[in-house]
């Protein structure tokens, strides 16, 4: 599947320049099975990011702008009486798409952000008792504004956990702002020509090839090593959970996947440990008075541990 896989990273990178990095780890996650959680300032290409996976990889498509007075029955629906049937029918609410756009999901209220977590879980939304199936696959993509941009608050800790990555897009080069704005010369949309490279039975054939992806036993201790080195660490109040664990090893044999192998090496690991674990630790207070970051403390975990040889 590498010239799928190669495809579609050239339609996306038709709208967005200069990110290949972020594209690579997005796809990485897509095919892992995984949510994305995209947290940056306004305007750099979140949203774009989205709409051109979606289009390119053939996936039905719905977007909630989430505000404040965004209800959870907006999310996961609603049951209403039915004159016609003299009972309740259920309405579907946005998120029953394969990939679900949740624009500055951190200005709606706790509430509304807490109906997404069953989803994200289980695939699945739960409405008076009755249990409706998402269709496959389904993927979220969230994006925030930094903590502290007005309007904003904390997403649910337990939210934040079942990101499989949080991936930053940052602002572009000069370069590639100049190459932005020349191909959106005499008004034209480069999303108008972002072709389909792929539907949603072949994105389920990639996603279950990933799955099959051998990981040695080496590399499942080194993994489990790396995650139990944020739960003793001195900075942090709190370390990954297993769920980063899980998500840690899929993203490493999708990684692999992508570069053309069918086994893991510790290599996949360090190249997705970042964007997969940094979301999830938290800081003792000490840490945050001396300017500690996350990031950091990966990274120092990262270079620290010991590599095995497969």
């Amino acid at each position: 599947m590498g010239n799928v896989s190669d495809g579609i990273i050239h339609e996306v990178k038709k709208v967005i320049c200069g990110k290949d990095y972020v594209i690579s780890q997005m796809l990485t996650a897509i095919l892992a099975g995984g949510h994305i959680l995209m947290e940056d300032v306004p305007g750099v290409g979140k949203t774009t990011m989205a709409l051109a996976f979606s289009k390119t990889m053939g996936l039905n498509f719905g977007r909630v702008q989430f505000t404040p007075d965004v209800l959870p029955s907006d999310i996961t629906g609603f049951s209403m009486y039915d004159k016609k049937t003299d009972s309740m029918k259920y309405q579907p609410g946005a998120i029953f798409h394969n990939l679900f756009l949740a624009d500055e999901l951190n200005r709606a209220s706790s509430r509304t952000q807490s109906a997404l977590l069953e989803a994200m879980e289980e695939s699945s939304v739960t409405v008076d008792g009755t249990t409706y199936m998402l269709p496959k696959p389904f993927i979220v993509f969230a994006t925030q504004n930094p903590t502290g941009a007005s309007g904003t608050s904390l997403l649910p800790d337990s939210q934040i956990d079942r990101f499989m990555v949080r991936i930053s897009i940052g602002y572009p080069s000069a370069k590639d702002e100049k190459a932005m704005l020349e191909r959106r010369r005499n008004g034209v949309n480069p999303m108008e020509s972002v072709a389909s490279i792929c539907d949603v039975n072949m994105l389920q054939k990639m996603q279950a090839e990933v799955n099959n992806v051998f990981v040695h036993e080496k590399v499942v201790d080194y993994i489990i090593a790396l995650i139990n080195r944020t739960r003793g660490h001195g900075d942090l109040m709190r370390g990954a959970s297993p769920r980063a664990t899980i998500a840690l090893t899929s993203m490493a044999k999708s990684h692999a996947y992508l570069s053309g192998r069918n086994y893991v090496v510790p290599q996949d690991v360090q190249r997705v440990f970042l964007p997969v674990i940094t979301h999830r630790l938290i800081l003792t207070p000490e840490a945050e008075v001396n300017g500690r970051k996350t990031s950091e403390i990966a990274k120092e975990i990262l270079e620290s541990a010991f590599v095995p040889k497969v």
